[in-house]
């Protein structure tokens, strides 16, 4: 097979022996050589080589998203997008506009709305979402996905009454002097309206997810762990989707797919286990929830919220279940990677994890968003990976001081602490949550704050260096599926994933030069992916 010489570049590879080269030369998808233009040219480009000109441009290793639902990111395309939206009549606007291609009687559904990103109005009323939207029912997720809004449309084709029974842990908001909704739902009280909202078809789910695999692609990305049967129409619907678009369709995104605790038993009758696929698709870790978030006060901590005493936040299991659960988990040998935000929910998952033995692959901690000195020793583990998200200062900050309190903001997001006392660490999104564009979570890493802000970082000690933030997106990705012999940096035998930058990420005079940087390239397997 015809070998391909990227060259005439600043390749930054991460691989201690040769830390910055000129060329590269692949083979097969894998990386054969890297060395200076003079040496590959000389040794590789006489035998009617590709040669690749990258024009001077930066060249890292493939950007890896540690964790994302590109479910989520296809509904994106698929649905109203509502994130980033600064204003109540922005929000209406966007609606109205949208109503305007939906067809009597057919649901209009929208995600991502933040009333904390408003800078005039508050939450739109029921009211506002009749008149924007008179003639199809309504149902908007807020961007955390545990709060919800709807119209009178909605409600009526849901039939709801007041006297219908809320599930266990949902609220519907009524309004203190007319008692009637107010088009604002809690938690649980979504599926009041979910089960009467037809399901997408098969079709319908692929061709978003299609689409969400080009975008990350076009940032970047190389490689993703995607967490989505809740969304694809549980396990095999998901596989199958995914294994047509990469392995039958070419879609060149790598995909570890992280899968939801109730479809284990499913997993052990196909004979899938952490590994399954090949080097395009794996199924990778078990993914259960710990606790809940801040924004609602459901992460579990071990001293009260600052800004409610008495209130700790909520398990979503008991030890003896959780104890059972994970024990589950570790009979089919699998990994575990555990959504967990509070600090008291981190310690009750390591008291559990260190009764079992370790299993081949790494055990995932994911958001590890509030750690104390204790647990931080506890996590330097290494068959243990922090998945960060570093966006998250973005969107929680500063309201999020006010639940956890000054006192315990050197251990949220302590990210530089967990680097440098040995912990583990990988990048990623949480997209839709967050945005899918890693260069934003560099952005977040080492500036902790948001794009246009001048402070100098909420907890800046916290900071990291560029080059520790894009290793969380490279080195890191690649440590918490145990692939760091195949990716996550620029070495001979690799497979060859790089991306491309317009500008030179670790010679900018400021961080926010990342703000107006592109991707140039996503190269996958040594084929290029997407071009600007």
């Amino acid at each position: 097979m015809t070998k391909t010489i990227f060259t005439n570049g600043a390749i930054y590879t991460f691989d201690a022996g040769q830390p910055i080269v000129e060329a590269v030369v692949v083979e097969n998808g894998r990386i054969l050589d890297t060395g200076s233009h003079q040496e590959m040219i000389l040794q590789w480009g006489r035998t009617g080589s590709n040669i690749v000109d990258l024009q001077g441009k930066m060249v890292t290793p493939g950007l890896i998203d540690s964790h994302l639902h590109l479910s989520g990111v296809a509904f994106n395309f698929l649905d109203l997008n509502l994130t980033g939206v600064k204003t109540k009549r922005e929000m209406l606007d966007k609606i109205r506009e949208k109503a305007n291609t939906v067809a009597p009687g057919q649901w209009l559904i929208g995600m991502g709305w933040d009333e904390n990103l408003f800078t005039e109005g508050n939450i739109p009323t029921i009211e506002d979402l009749d008149h924007a939207a008179p003639h199809c029912p309504v149902y908007l997720k807020r961007i955390c996905h545990h709060a919800f809004l709807v119209n009178s449309k909605a409600l009526e084709m849901s039939q709801y009454h007041q006297s219908n029974p809320v599930p266990t842990g949902g609220t519907v908001i009524l309004d203190t002097k007319t008692k009637k909704p107010t088009g604002l739902l809690l938690e649980s009280a979504s599926q009041l309206i979910t089960k009467y909202i037809p399901e997408r078809t098969y079709q319908e789910l692929k061709d978003g997810l299609k689409l969400a695999m080009q975008f990350a692609v076009k940032k970047g990305l190389t490689s993703v762990h995607t967490n989505d049967p809740a969304y694809l129409g549980g396990l095999d619907s998901t596989y199958k989707m995914y294994d047509e678009l990469i392995n039958h369709e070419g879609q060149g995104l790598r995909c570890n797919l992280l899968i939801d605790y109730p479809y284990l038993d499913q997993l052990k009758e196909r004979g899938m286990f952490a590994g399954f696929g090949n080097e395009k698709l794996q199924i990778g870790a078990i993914k259960i929830f710990a606790d809940g978030a801040f924004g609602r006060r459901t992460a579990l901590l071990s001293e009260p919220y600052n800004d409610q005493p008495g209130q700790y936040g909520d398990a979503m299991y008991d030890q003896e279940t959780l104890y059972q659960v994970i024990k589950e988990i570790r009979a089919h040998s699998m990994p575990l990677a555990v959504h967990t935000i509070g600090d008291m929910a981190l310690e009750n998952i390591l008291d559990i994890l260190d009764q079992f033995p370790r299993v081949k692959y790494r055990d995932r901690i994911i958001h590890t968003s509030l750690v104390r000195e204790d647990l931080i020793q506890r996590l330097r583990d290494q068959s243990r990976i922090a998945d960060i998200q570093p966006r998250f200062v973005v969107g929680d900050y500063p309201w999020v001081l006010e639940r956890v309190g000054e006192k315990r903001e050197q251990y949220l997001y302590a990210w530089k602490t967990l680097l440098s006392s040995g912990v583990l660490c990988a990048g990623g999104s949480d997209a839709p949550i967050e945005p899918v564009d890693p260069l934003l979570g560099i952005h977040a890493a080492v500036t902790r704050r948001t794009p246009g802000d001048t402070h100098e970082g909420w907890n800046a000690k916290e900071k990291l260096s560029m080059q520790e933030a894009v290793k969380l997106f490279t080195v890191g990705g690649a440590y918490a599926t145990n692939e760091e012999n195949h990716k996550g940096s620029i070495s001979r035998g690799k497979f060859a994933d790089f991306s491309v930058y317009s500008n030179n990420l670790f010679t900018m005079d400021h961080p926010d030069e990342l703000l107006n940087t592109e991707i140039e390239m996503t190269i996958i397997d040594g084929e290029i992916k997407y071009k600007k």
